[in-house]
């Protein structure tokens, strides 16, 4: 398949990427006095791969927690409602499939906020439908730590305590998100609440940015059981395509293997219940300090240049043997029917 014949089909459907750390990208830059961020330093690129849809994360890094969390997030969702009013042309937020077909009808990028952790909430369950009117709509229990939701999944192993499941007040906010039909999404939460989840979610449950434990066996990663039990859920698995997700070893992390997971969940979930959550970190990796650098067992990297090379997957899945109409269901139909 050519460039050209992936870019047919992703016109004739949705690419919509399950998780990009991009917001907290845009305020910061926004804090400096610039401008319509999105539509510069991103638009391009979007444009270039054929993406419809961004779920944007809400992150707030561990430096300014707790006291700082809920104003970190609402400057996020802040920056982005100001970049949309910015740039009417090209972009807009989307709360449900309806705004995401829009989007790709109206040749825009829609933005799909979420949560990826829910430090800026606390203990404060009321604060759950101030976000949900601001545009939240998926809920990222945890990141890598532990809150008061539940504790995260590390990328190695590290020296703490007695590892938890979902608290108690972990589970009145799951049943009032789901009230408020928000979706629940376990990446980065440990296995204990993983299962806590499960048992206690009433709908579609997603995984937006995790991949196949068999294939790269790091916590972050998913087992064969728990990819069952999304599936079983109605829900999907965005596949990440930062290095350390996809395989052990750095020369091994490339587009092949990349797929490799995807055929593999495929193989254990059902085509219904695979979809993209790249995650990419390249544009972030200015943040991290030489520090932190340091102290990771391994330097993060994307193994695609970017969202320009989306086309390169649809191209990747045909080589496998993929029908057009599975393809379009990996690059954003099966998220749009969960959103």
């Amino acid at each position: 398949m050519k460039q050209s014949d992936a870019m047919i089909i992703q016109n004739n459907s949705i690419t919509l990427d399950g998780h990009f750390d991009l917001l907290m990208d845009v305020a910061l830059q926004r804090e400096k006095g610039r401008r319509k961020v999105i539509e510069t330093d991103y638009l391009p690129r979007f444009k270039e791969g054929g993406v419809n849809v961004i779920i944007a994360a809400i992150f707030v890094d561990s430096s300014f927690l707790p006291e700082m969390a809920l104003r970190k997030a609402l400057s996020q969702i802040s920056a982005l409602h100001e970049e949309v009013r910015e740039s009417p042309d090209s972009l807009m937020i989307c709360r449900d499939s309806k705004d995401m077909q829009a989007a790709r009808e109206s040749g825009k990028v829609g933005f799909l906020l979420s949560l990826e952790g829910t430090e800026p909430i606390g203990t404060d369950i009321t604060l759950l439908r101030i976000f949900y009117e601001l545009g939240v709509r998926n809920l990222g229990l945890v990141w890598s730590r532990r809150n008061a939701v539940g504790d995260g999944s590390h990328f190695s192993p590290v020296r703490e305590g007695r590892k938890g499941g979902i608290t108690s007040f972990g589970i009145k906010l799951i049943e009032e998100a789901e009230s408020l039909g928000m979706t629940i999404d376990v990446t980065h939460l440990n296995d204990e609440g993983f299962w806590d989840v499960i048992e206690v979610a009433k709908r579609p449950v997603i995984a937006s940015h995790s991949n196949s434990r068999v294939l790269a066996d790091t916590m972050r990663n998913l087992t064969d059981d728990q990819i069952k039990a999304i599936a079983a859920t109605g829900g999907v698995i965005g596949l990440n395509a930062v290095n350390m997700m996809v395989s052990l070893e750095d020369e091994n992390s490339n587009l092949e293997r990349y797929i490799d997971h995807i055929d593999y969940i495929v193989s254990l979930a059902g085509i219904n219940h695979v979809g993209l959550g790249l995650d990419l970190c390249d544009d972030f990796m200015k943040y991290v300090s030489a520090e932190d650098l340091a102290g990771m067992p391994r330097r993060p990297f994307d193994i695609i240049a970017g969202h320009q090379e989306m086309p390169r997957i649809a191209e990747g899945l045909a080589k496998r043997g993929y029908s057009d109409d599975d393809i379009a269901k990996i690059l954003g139909r099966n998220f749009l029917n969960i959103f």
